[in-house]
């Protein structure tokens, strides 16, 4: 026990802070596509060289520069517009920038464990802290050569960012790179450049409060009509006062429709993005707002009514119901769910598995959901896992950020509580104690079940294992009932061993004198009554 790990203590986590809802832009005559596609292609322009001069300035920059680029792009444009790039700009330079720490940690973590490997003879076998060496000189070799590459590598990233030089790619450097890959992506060159350019448009702005429907560039009625501030270049196509343009088509937010009309009633920001699916061949619009997060009940109040605990995998969720006291009632429910897809059909899945989960946590009146804080960026490396390359693509697949955020943004509007908790030996603790006694002759308990057992238990304070050790002043419940055991009072408990006589359950002593009755003691004491002690005289010798 003294390798293990200190566990952190489970928390609610935090809701959304904010709404983000999809609808359709329908029925577009060929004259309003066009004004979109050249809105859009002249706003990308823009923000492509606002871009670059932003990755010029480096660490350099500063307000002066950013009122410069932004005097520059409102000659343009219009300064709402102009804010807008600068904004989404300075924002894709910070998320740049993450991810160049991260990849930095990722080499260090990568040539640490190298080295460490290349240090041991070959064929050494490794602990359950720290890997072994190498299996044979061929591979000792090779990643001899590998650490001198990362090492390589590592010091040119380190080069760029101490100056501040990032590496963006507008549309996405995956796109760029199936370029040179149409043949397996199955893609012409003709759909490959739509998909080009229709990922480095702009048609995006942040809303106002106060200005009218909370949007002047990007303007959505209460009624559903879209009007778009054209830029100065193609103001001449405007057929609405004051450069607009009104689109013909009306939209409609099935999904929190009336939360976003009393928000544009009000004329609070709201902010749009208007973007082409090539794939379908449509337009949607994204409206999102900003909301005070949603206050956090206490741990004890969440698990006044029990709790559900979620064993997050690669291809399910396995759930179980827990009363207060951590026993497991009922069913394990498992949610499938399927990967294979594309992003869309990914996050369908995702969702359709989620809302089967808080149905059933609804149902059962439970008032708190307990998952994993699950993070595998530190264990998806090729170094540290070696020729597993199964597991790697394993856990790199399972969605755990994507259904965290999905979860917290889902039960926040049912009212569950989300309670996260430490992932260490959830699985390996549920299956050695939870395992075995929860399979019966017409249920089979698997491992992610039981799993999800220990991290429901975990989320209320109690210990995995099933039973605690009785005081040590007397094997018994004297001192009431123990931590981890339901009170008898408790509907469902688990009750008591059955009390069959025998020496074997100690429940009832033997028979003791039908047992004497079958030997001759060997004591005064044990002697029976009827029976005559006679002492032997001790014989004399000269």
């Amino acid at each position: 026990m003294a390798d293990l790990r200190p566990i952190t203590a489970p928390f609610v986590a935090l809701g959304p802070s904010g709404v983000a809802i999809r609808t359709r832009l329908g029925d577009i005559t060929p004259e309003e596509e066009k004004v979109l596609r050249l809105v859009g292609a002249h706003l990308g322009s823009l923000a492509s060289k606002d871009l670059k001069t932003r990755c010029v300035d480096g660490l350099e920059h500063s307000t002066e520069s950013w009122a410069a680029r932004k005097r520059d792009v409102t000659a343009q444009s219009s300064s709402r517009w102009a804010g807008s790039i600068t904004k989404a700009t300075h924002d894709q330079w910070a998320l740049a920038r993450r991810g160049q720490a991260a990849h930095v940690k990722s080499l260090e973590a990568g040539i640490t464990t190298i080295r460490h490997r290349l240090s041991l003879p070959v064929g050494e076998k490794g602990t359950k802290r720290a890997p072994g060496g190498y299996r044979s000189a061929h591979e000792w070799f090779n990643k001899a050569r590998r650490l001198h590459a990362l090492e390589d590598r590592l010091d040119h990233v380190r080069a760029d960012r101490e100056a501040g030089r990032v590496h963006v790619v507008r549309g996405g450097t995956r796109l760029l790179g199936t370029r040179h890959n149409l043949d397996k992506a199955q893609l012409t060159e003709a759909q490959w450049r739509e998909r080009w350019e229709a990922g480095r448009w702009f048609l995006q702005a942040d809303g106002e409060s106060g200005k009218r429907f909370g949007n002047e560039t990007i303007r959505i009625t209460p009624e559903g009509e879209v009007s778009i501030k054209l830029p100065a270049p193609l103001a001449g196509r405007a057929n609405a006062r004051h450069g607009r343009y009104v689109l013909a088509a009306r939209v409609r937010f099935p999904h929190r429709g009336q939360e976003w009309a009393d928000r544009v009633a009000a004329n609070r920001a709201v902010a749009y993005r208007v973007h082409y699916d090539t794939g379908r061949g449509r337009w949607y619009v994204d409206a999102s707002w900003q909301i005070p997060p949603t206050r956090t009940i206490p741990l004890k109040a969440a698990l006044a009514e029990g709790v559900i605990g979620v064993d997050t995998n690669a291809d399910h969720l396995a759930a179980w119901r827990l009363d207060p006291h951590g026993n497991p009632i009922g069913q394990p429910r498992r949610s499938v769910y399927d990967l294979s897809g594309n992003a869309q059909h990914r996050d369908a899945q995702v969702r359709h598995a989620l809302t089967r989960l808080l149905n059933w946590a609804k149902s059962c009146g439970v008032k708190a959901i307990a998952v994993e804080d699950l993070d595998f960026q530190a264990e998806k490396t090729r170094e540290k896992h070696g020729r597993k390359r199964r597991f790697r693509q394993l856990i790199s697949g399972m969605p755990t950020g994507k259904l965290r955020a999905r979860l917290t943004s889902m039960a926040d509007a049912t009212g569950i509580a989300i309670i996260a908790v430490d992932p260490a030996y959830t699985s390996k603790w549920g299956a050695q104690h939870w395992q075995k006694p929860m399979t019966g002759p017409t249920r089979k308990t698997t491992r992610h079940d039981a799993a999800s057992i220990a991290i429901g238990r975990r989320a209320q304070g109690h210990p995995i294992r099933r039973r605690t050790t009785p005081p040590r002043a007397h094997q018994s419940d004297v001192h009431g009932h123990r931590t981890v055991q339901a009170d008898r009072r408790a509907l469902g408990r688990e009750g008591p061993r059955p009390r069959i006589p025998g020496p074997r359950t100690r429940s009832v002593p033997p028979d003791a004198a039908r047992t004497r009755a079958t030997r001759t003691s060997k004591t005064v004491r044990g002697v029976r009554s009827d029976q005559v002690w006679v002492q032997d005289s001790l014989l004399l010798t000269d």
